[in-house]
């Protein structure tokens, strides 16, 4: 990949690697199937370092490399893995049995592949059952001739079993309906759809995804590769799903519950485990034993688009436009003038104050967000599947709804949606289901790498309304049905709505929803708006000259290394210091990569990166090591700064032509234009306005930035290193703190430190 053209590049590449001899050497390739009688037929159980009940279930089959056209592990992963009615997950989600479900080809040579199915379980997935078995032990006794007395009317099983029944009764079903070829057009169909209208990517990738569809696929497809299944044949997908039998299978079992039960420790990485040979006898049984819940084909994707007609939008501006405007609600719009894709993308903001006020509300917001995806889950998932995403997340303020894809049917899932949250309600095992895995998710939070950690304490030092995660963890275990019913309602009554448009829409089709939020006087479940200083985002204000230091023992003891986060704040947006910051980010990348991480080894994860919260802007050093303590690569990042070169000319050509470059798809260009909007700065033409403001800069400009925010002993240097001691490096955090001199600041409570700092003002809040 260069600027140059396709000949001066070759002729570059063959000069540069004329000495490599063609030895003709063959590829390695190891025939045959890996696997033996041995290796099948296996149930391994195995101790997993995080909280997580999983199933994960392989069948050695043929490679679908060799049949990519007819794509048989398409065809399967997309019924295994479906996850609408009448589903294998949605038998298993119903009973409350499973969380999560993943089925396709890996691992995958010219010889031999696997299939995979991944199954995320509930405790009640995981638990024991008591199940009936007379059917099972009378069929037995009849078919061996076994004496009556052996009865057996009731027994304690796992239930991990009849969710394997389960699965192997779906795929039973799979093998005796058939392959169908309305099934394999209607796959057919959604693959084309992706590859033609695929958004662009870098370039870079593209170039890497070429050249290794190269060396597998002949010349006519190797832009295709195996994106475009169009030969149907039955035999070719029938043949690998009758590989999907209980003889040639290979179970994981991975629970905490497995602790003081194995027998075995894997070499590589000390992993308990148990393995045990298992029978077709004993999965028939299991078949035998799941609940009477009825499985089936799914029906036809309603989703699938079929309208692909652009607009032809006279605005050419280009930019986004504030269409309306209230006391409850923003709406942006910003047509499609750039990639002539029928695809759209909206945004919308629900700016809640009720759900961060405190852990409590924290952990109610987080729940009801998961609820809602648990019940839309159905139906999103033919969306998704069809090329439409959604996501909902938390956000500073609320929680924030995301849709992207093809714009034909998009706005009948919004729809879905907005009603599912209007009338919102709490189903009691739906809610089990998803406190249980709230839990575990904050069970798993001391499980996370160092670094991850590190920039946790970073954000939760800086972020006015953020709070402890253990505070909200505390919370979800006293959480119940009607707090949550309570709750929502209320939490919805004080909502302001910020919304962005962007694509190809036609704004008059989405009336209904337009007039809901944006054209009446009060949205749907808003009866009060917010006041102008409960729209905001506050960030804590450092003080100019001083170093602050937040140091915190690392929560997994069983993981050595350690980390920092060392953060520089250094101004709130302004265009000449933001290009000041870009071009200083650009100019030490390079040299903290090469000093820290080559030269001086201190850690594999070494990193420089820019930093902006809610228009607050600085950049951040983050290393993890296992070598050396957070204090010592603490000096060595200021060293670093004291020996640091500044030399502009050649980086800010280069600065401008990374901010020159245009968005490649519509969802990058969405992302650009909503961060303006979430972080109240509405510069739409913050690129061009740098980019001018980078032409008139001069290097002594540059150097006195440097000199007055950056260096050591700057006079308005403004730093937080978030420190985090790993096991082996423990003990120096005592020794540590004894070093620290003024103007050092060591923050022992970060609450009654943020208490007591200054706050930049936001520049969020008014609606006007």
């Amino acid at each position: 990949m260069h600027s140059e053209n396709l000949d001066k590049i070759q002729g570059q590449v063959e000069e540069m690697f004329q000495e490599i001899r063609n030895t003709n050497k063959a590829i390695p390739i190891s025939p045959g199937q890996p696997c033996t009688a041995d290796h099948l037929q296996i149930l391994v159980k195995s101790v997993p370092i995080m909280q997580i009940n999983m199933l994960r279930i392989f069948w050695p089959v043929t490679p679908s490399i060799l049949h990519y056209e007819e794509a048989p592990c398409k065809y399967l992963s997309h019924l295994i893995g479906h996850e609408g009615e009448g589903s294998l997950f949605h038998a298993l989600k119903t009973l409350g049995w499973a969380t999560q479900l993943f089925a396709c080809e890996v691992d995958w040579t010219s010889e031999y592949s696997f299939f995979k199915v991944r199954i995320n379980l509930t405790d009640a997935g995981h638990g024991l059952t008591r199940i009936n078995r007379f059917q099972i032990v009378f069929s037995r006794i009849i078919r061996n001739n076994e004496s009556p007395y052996l009865f057996i009317l009731d027994e304690i099983a796992e239930r991990m079993q009849e969710v394997l029944g389960f699965l192997f009764t779906y795929i039973q079903l799979l093998q005796q309906s058939g392959v169908f070829q309305w099934i394999f057009d209607e796959l057919s169909s959604i693959c084309e759809t992706k590859f033609h209208y695929q958004d662009k990517i870098q370039p870079f990738s593209y170039v890497v995804d070429v050249a290794s569809n190269m060396q597998i696929y002949p010349t006519k497809d190797w832009l295709v590769g195996s994106a475009l299944p169009c030969k149907f044949n039955q035999d070719t997908v029938q043949k690998v799903l009758d590989e999907l039998c209980p003889t040639n299978v290979r179970i994981f079992w991975e629970s905490k519950k497995f602790e003081g039960q194995t027998d075995k420790v894997e070499p590589w990485y000390n992993t308990a485990y148990y393995l045990e040979k298992i029978t077709k006898s004993t999965i028939q049984e299991w078949m035998q034993s799941v609940p009477n819940v009825k499985l089936h084909l799914p029906a036809s994707n309603v989703f699938i688009p079929m309208n692909f007609s652009l607009i032809d939008d006279k605005d050419k501006n280009g930019l986004p436009v504030l269409l309306r405007k209230s006391l409850f609600s923003r709406l942006w719009y910003k047509p499609e003038t750039t990639f002539s894709i029928p695809k759209a993308y909206v945004k919308i903001d629900f700016n809640c104050p009720l759900a961060v006020n405190s852990p409590d509300t924290a952990a109610l917001t987080d729940t009801f967000v998961r609820l809602l995806m648990d019940y839309l889950n159905e139906c999103a998932y033919n969306a998704m599947k069809a090329g439409l995403h959604y996501g909902l997340r938390l956000s500073d303020n609320g929680f924030e709804l995301t849709l992207a894809g093809f714009n034909h049917k998009l706005r009948i899932l919004l729809e879905i949606i907005i009603q599912k949250i209007a009338n919102f309600e709490v189903k009691p095992d739906r809610f089990s289901v998803i406190k249980e895995k709230i839990t575990k998710a904050y069970e798993n939070y001391k499980f996370r790498q160092p670094d991850h950690q590190a920039k946790y304490y970073c954000s939760l030092v800086l972020q006015d309304q953020a709070s402890p995660w253990t505070e909200a963890f505390d919370a979800v275990s006293h959480l119940e049905v009607e707090d949550l019913a309570k709750f929502v309602p209320m939490m919805l009554s004080r909502t302001f709505f910020e919304c962005y448009i962007a694509g190809v829409v036609k704004l008059r089709k989405w009336s209904h929803i337009l007039k809901m939020f944006f054209i009446t006087t009060q949205p749907p479940f808003a009866d009060r708006f917010l006041l102008p200083s409960q729209l905001t985002n506050r960030v804590v204000k450092l003080q100019e000259g001083k170093k602050y230091i937040y140091r915190q023992e690392g929560s997994n003891p069983s993981n050595e290394n350690s980390a920092l986060v060392h953060y520089i704040q250094v101004h709130q947006d302004e265009f000449s210091i933001n290009i000041k910051l870009q071009l200083f980010h650009l100019i030490a990348k390079q040299a903290t990569f090469h000093q820290l991480r080559t030269v001086e080894k201190l850690g594999y994860i070494t990193s420089l990166s820019q930093r902006n919260d809610s228009g607050v802007y600085g950049v951040q050093f983050i290393i993890q090591s296992s070598v050396k303590g957070p204090g010592h690569i603490d000096s060595r990042v200021e060293s670093l700064l004291k020996n640091l070169e500044i030399t502009p000319q050649s980086n800010v050509t280069a600065l401008i032509d990374i901010k020159l470059e245009k968005h490649k798809n519509l969802n990058e260009e969405s992302m650009f234009y909503w961060r303006e909007i979430q972080n109240g700065t509405l510069k739409f033409n913050r690129r061009d306005a740098e980019v001018a403001a980078l032409r008139e800069l001069k290097k002594v400009e540059l150097i006195g930035f440097f000199d007055e925010y950056i260096k050591v002993d700057a006079p308005k240097k403004k730093s937080l290193s978030a420190c985090v001691y790993g096991s082996q490096h423990l003990k120096e955090m005592e020794s540590d703190k004894v070093k620290v001199v003024t103007p050092c600041i060591e923050i022992q409570d970060i609450v009654g430190f943020k208490k007591s700092q200054p706050l930049y003002g936001s520049l969020k809040g008014g609606v006007s």
